[in-house]
């Protein structure tokens, strides 16, 4: 073979190797949190790292913007980023869009639950294969649920004042995220609708008194300086929110970029469950340093304030039905895992 045809046939080697047409994608992730919170700080560490593991030696790679902690989106305001096309994927908070995202918000309208955060994440991210209403929420948005949703630890009440019942909350203004303002009827307290990023000055301000909010949050927050009385309702572990893409965008992808997505989402629900557990203790221990006193609302109590509340779950799931989507089913798939893994619901909400 002559010199010219040699460097011809390696010419067209390398130009018909993978490498050298090696495609980069373009991908900005969006939260409105900062990355202080776990559920964000997994993105950078887990969820990014697995999906260009996944996609090595595919011939595409993918060139990361993060916009974390309101640079893009403020908190409640992923899902408009997402359909803007300004990210294509990122952490939407369901909590945060009861309207939208209504069904996904099942957890939040029956209080009292299991505080186990694996069987809380795996119980409604089967859902969404169980039940296509559910994903079909996501889709009228645009979006494509990866899964690897995140959920938030055991629930409690932190307050400027001591509490012991229901009869402490009496006139008092208490912040609480989304649909969980919902668990203070019925108790005399007033709810008032905040986030993460507002309790510490609404407490410090007297606008609130306290808040409902999870541990983990809580002492990365340095609420304890403001609402230094710490009480462990045990509301339960909630599903927040999951890890999407702009669907139009995902649907328009490569099938290895597809899967590389999926399974990125699959690797961050697992690092999110494993850190979490330590993430609390340490939380606990941190409150309890910055001089704070930790206390736990009695069975009776408990039982006392789950009572007090109307049934949120059956006035949830009569309006959405009336709307056509599921919501009974929901609820009753939800309430049925519950009992299968033997947790203790001092009030059936599925049964009423």
């Amino acid at each position: 073979m002559k010199l010219t045809q040699l460097l011809a046939s390696a010419v067209l080697a390398v130009t018909l190797s993978p490498m050298a047409h090696a495609d980069t994608v373009d991908v900005t992730t969006v939260a409105g949190h900062p990355p202080v919170f776990l559920w964000v700080k997994t993105i950078t560490d887990t969820f990014i790292p697995a999906v260009n593991q996944a996609l090595e030696g595919s011939g595409t790679d993918i060139d990361w913007t993060e916009a974390y902690g309101g640079t893009l989106a403020k908190v409640g305001g992923e899902v408009e980023t997402l359909e803007d096309g300004l990210a294509q994927v990122g952490i939407v908070a369901s909590l945060f869009e009861p309207s939208l995202l209504s069904l996904q918000n099942v957890t939040y309208v029956s209080p009292f639950g299991t505080p186990d955060v694996d069987l809380v994440l795996t119980s409604v991210d089967e859902m969404h294969d169980e039940i296509p209403a559910m994903r079909k929420l996501w889709e009228d948005l645009d979006l494509e649920y990866l899964g690897g949703g995140f959920a938030l630890e055991d629930y409690l009440l932190m307050t400027s004042f001591p509490v012991a019942s229901i009869a402490d909350l009496e006139g008092r203004k208490i912040n609480a995220p989304g649909a969980a303002v919902n668990w203070l009827k019925g108790t005399g307290a007033v709810g008032v609708a905040g986030n993460l990023t507002t309790y510490y000055n609404d407490i410090k301000t007297g606008v609130a008194e306290g808040v409902v909010v999870f541990p983990t949050a809580a002492a990365a927050a340095k609420l304890y300086e403001v609402a230094p009385y710490v009480t462990r309702v045990h509301f339960g572990a909630q599903y927040a929110g999951g890890i999407v893409a702009k669907k139009s965008w995902f649907d328009d992808q490569s099938s290895e970029v597809q899967n590389a997505l999926r399974a990125g989402a699959s690797a961050y629900a697992a690092a999110y469950a494993t850190g979490l557990n330590g993430r609390v203790n340490g939380a606990f221990a941190a409150m309890e340093q910055g001089g704070a006193t930790i206390t736990a609302l009695s069975d009776e109590a408990r039982l006392a304030w789950a009572n007090a509340l109307p049934n949120l779950a059956q006035e949830w799931a009569v309006s959405l039905n009336a709307k056509g989507l599921p919501a009974s089913e929901v609820i009753e798939n939800y309430h049925r895992r519950l009992k299968e893994a033997g947790t203790d619901l001092p009030r059936n909400w599925a049964a009423e």
